[in-house]
């Protein structure tokens, strides 16, 4: 650092010219890939790590971001801060609607509808030279300063790394937002999903939370990855928009299971993959297939009803039956009835424990909880038929042990039947569905 200062005798009157080059005034606070402008107190200066591309990051708008937006994420799609980090500044705005997205400098940022504040960013500039004045009667040099306290680390707002560990799950939350349910049961249900969030502890190491509003078309909200704060989720739940529209569910939930849970779109490699859909009344449209697809992708399937159809209101409904059609087992673990909107709160608990039993989780083709099998067996004239049926007994022993349904394990019996020094084989599914 160089400093320099003059004393100029101006008719009585002493100015004092001060330059400081490097000085202190221009300290860059260290920040994190993941810190986001939400987390700044106020308008700063900040320090960027190198190589932020290489992490998922969760960027909002384009030129103007979200402020939930990464800072150092956005600094990078806005073209401030190249991929080798470095100093940006930061300039707190006002909520906005409409965070347009786009792929800049090899990020891609997401569109976002509404949230309550934002922030631009710029590259910092070097501070001008300072003009003091001073007044005195005599040309006295200058008394000392004191000395210069240290500048106190401004403390940067860090984020949640817990979540429950014990439920690594990614959820896909679709909700229902036809017309069915109404602005004001739309509400409800955007506050008993918030405590149902709430309750699962989201956050990095614990359980994802994504919402995908069902309607004429399925729209989705927000990622997995998107708000792995609670604060964050239960804001971005907060802000949600009533659709209206049909109830098309069986839509929403084949949307979903094809692409949703997806490495890009923050699908987490080896977590169990959940689908809870929240459905007032009755749907519009077939679930049976829908779910099969889900079930197949590897996703256990949550139907939550609320608020059954009345005796008079059975002739509408076009299927009775959905409920049982729409997960694998009608065994009541993978369906929920709540009797109203007004009274989900005590069920906020309980539900939450289903979702985290991970050893009830059985109801997709993964390789945690299904097998296909096959038995080779002689079946030559050497075994004789008495110790062929003994064979066969001991096999049904097994195939017994195991839970065997078009979702579940899956026993083919393989007959080899030697003649000539030639052998023939045939299958016989005797075990399986």
């Amino acid at each position: 650092m160089f400093r320099f200062s003059a004393l100029l005798p101006l008719s009585g009157l002493f100015f004092l010219i001060s330059s400081t080059f490097g000085s202190e005034s221009s300290v860059s606070y260290p920040v994190s890939c993941v810190t986001r402008g939400a987390d700044l107190p106020s308008d700063l200066e900040v320090l960027c790590p190198s190589l932020c591309t290489q992490q998922r990051l969760s960027v909002f708008g384009t030129k103007v971001y979200a402020a939930v937006s990464s800072v150092c994420g956005a600094a990078i799609h806005s073209g401030v801060l190249g991929v080798s980090g470095g100093s940006v500044k930061v300039h707190r705005l006002s909520g906005r609607h409409d965070y347009r997205r786009s792929f800049s400098h090899g990020v891609q940022s997401q569109q976002l509808s509404h949230w309550t504040a934002s922030f631009t960013l710029t590259k910092p500039v070097n501070s001008p030279l300072e003009l003091t004045s001073d007044t005195g009667t005599t040309a006295l040099p200058p008394a000392a300063k004191p000395a210069k306290k240290p500048l106190k680390k401004l403390s940067v707002k860090k984020a949640l790394t817990g979540g429950n560990k014990d439920c690594p799950v990614d959820i896909a939350m679709v909700i229902d937002s036809s017309r069915n349910i109404g602005q004001r049961r739309f509400n409800l249900q955007k506050n008993f999903i918030g405590k149902l969030s709430a309750m699962l502890r989201v956050g990095t190491t614990g359980p994802h939370v994504g919402v995908i509003q069902t309607s004429d078309s399925p729209r989705t909200e927000f990622l997995l990855n998107n708000f792995t704060q609670p604060k964050e989720l239960l804001f971005a739940i907060k802000e949600l928009a009533y659709l209206g529209g049909d109830t098309n569910t069986g839509k929403a939930i084949m949307s979903t299971a094809e692409s949703f849970f997806s490495q890009d779109n923050g699908g987490r490699r080896g977590h169990p993959r959940v689908m809870v859909v929240l459905l007032d009344g009755w749907p519009s449209d077939d679930l049976q297939t829908a779910a099969i697809l889900a079930r197949e992708s590897g996703i256990n399937v949550f139907l939550v009803s609320v608020a059954k159809p009345a005796p008079d209101e059975l002739s509408m409904v076009q299927d009775k039956e959905f409920i049982k059609k729409a997960v694998c087992k009608d065994n009541e673990f993978f369906s929920y009835s709540i009797p109203s909107w007004f009274s989900t709160t005590k069920h906020v608990k309980p539900l939450s424990q289903r979702l985290c039993s991970l050893d009830g989780l059985l109801c997709s083709k993964t390789c945690y909880n299904s097998v296909n099998i096959g038995f080779l067996i002689d079946g030559s004239s050497s075994v004789g038929d008495r110790n062929f049926q003994l064979v066969l007994e001991f096999l049904s022993g097994i195939a017994r042990s195991f839970d065997i349904s078009d979702i579940g394990a899956r026993i083919e019996h393989l007959r080899v039947v030697y003649y000539h020094s030639q052998y023939h084989a045939e299958y016989d599914s005797i075990f399986g569905p």
